[in-house]
């Protein structure tokens, strides 16, 4: 394995697509995501099956799963209240959705994608921003709410085909959320910065390990992997930690501020001086990624994860590319500035993504921080 100065150094991966390094060679650190077949024939047919068959696919709620759930953090300025907005869909071109999300108290997204699966009991206990509709119904065991710690948001993007990502993207979610609460312990409140940092950095780089084992044990999972990026509200701070190109913003005063880095050889090449930031969106690697979970160079965990005060007011966004790929920051920092409902900017920014001609799943978790009782 590569020792960790590679990674902070983004040009050195370009030396192993010359080279290679490790077992498995350059093929296994980069990984093209929805990647597809390369044959004349094969081109046809794939771009034949990305045209979308009589124009967008509707988005409704039997493609959708969204709700607002609340929960109360302890900060040091006295208790606030964190609300949630979720939306996720298959999109327009894709017959699967291989996201998957982390949010307290309710069930993550299994590859059943609608929103009848989640527990009619969950959604009662919270304010709901459903649209009209009929009520879901009693849930399968196996989509019981995941434990973790509250405050603890999670958005994976996953990739390797349809089991392989979905796969992936599943265990992410399954995984952080425990491996986080068992290094919490009994009296997280105890604990310091450094040590929730590590705390963070552990559970991800655990999940990782799983993940690149599944992908050893499986024969339909060999090509698994997934992004992952959280935010982890505790006492006055938040932690925010991203693998892959998955997406962390903050709105704070009218101020859009993005906190992860796309770990993609359209990134990397700008870091080194190669193209300029304005070639990256549109570059023919901006979706082949060096670093996402099922990675062996993630090792142990995310290099840096960052810890941010908290303050009544802010608005989060957890976004995969399918978003963020399509709709633009003034957009976003719009949207997140004119919805006081949390569920109403997530939809809406799903909608507009989805109106932008996106050609991937799309998954965001808004979350806003409020004072208690409001």
């Amino acid at each position: 394995m590569p020792d960790r100065g590679f990674r902070s150094f983004p040009f050195a991966v370009f030396l192993r697509l010359i080279a290679g390094t490790g077992r498995a060679g350059p093929t296994r650190r980069l990984k093209r995501k929805k990647a597809g077949p390369v044959g004349l024939f094969d081109w046809f047919k794939k771009h034949w099956r990305d045209k979308p068959r009589g124009g967008p696919k509707a988005v409704n709620l039997h493609d959708t799963a969204d709700y607002s759930p609340v929960s109360s953090v302890p900060l040091a300025a006295g208790k606030v209240m964190l609300r949630a907005g979720v939306y996720t869909t298959v999109g327009n071109y894709r017959e699967h959705n291989e996201d998957n999300y982390f949010v307290p108290g309710f069930a993550s997204l299994r590859p059943r994608d609608t929103l009848e699966h989640f527990p009619k009991s969950s959604l009662e206990s919270f304010s709901s921003g459903i649209g009209p509709g009929e009520a879901p119904g009693p849930a399968p065991p196996e989509t019981a709410p995941a434990l973790g710690p509250p405050g603890l948001f999670i958005v994976a993007d996953g990739m390797g085909g349809q089991l392989a990502g979905e796969r992936a993207s599943q265990m992410a979610v399954d995984i952080i959320p425990v491996e986080l609460q068992k290094r919490l312990g009994n009296e997280p409140e105890a604990l310091d910065d450094r040590a929730v940092r590590a705390a963070v950095r552990e559970a991800v780089g655990r999940s990782n390990d799983e993940i690149l084992a599944q992908s050893h044990l499986d024969s339909d999972c060999v090509s698994m992997g997934t992004t992952v990026v959280l935010t982890f509200f505790h006492k006055d701070r938040v932690y925010i930690a991203g693998i892959g190109d998955s997406r962390a913003y903050r709105l704070r005063d009218g101020k859009l501020e993005l906190f992860t880095e796309d770990h993609s050889l359209a990134e990397a090449l700008r870091k080194a001086g190669t193209i300029k930031a304005d070639e990256v969106e549109s570059h023919k690697f901006k979706h082949v990624l060096y670093l996402y979970l099922g990675s062996r160079d993630v090792g142990p965990g995310p290099e840096e994860v960052k810890s941010l005060d908290v303050r009544l007011g802010d608005r989060f966004l957890l976004a995969t590319d399918g978003l963020t790929g399509v709709v633009r920051d003034d957009q976003i920092a719009a949207i997140l500035a004119g919805h006081g409902d949390p569920q109403r900017a997530a939809e809406t920014l799903g909608q507009l993504a989805i109106e932008s001609q996106s050609k991937d799943n799309i998954t965001c978790v808004v979350v806003h921080v409020l004072s208690a009782g409001t």
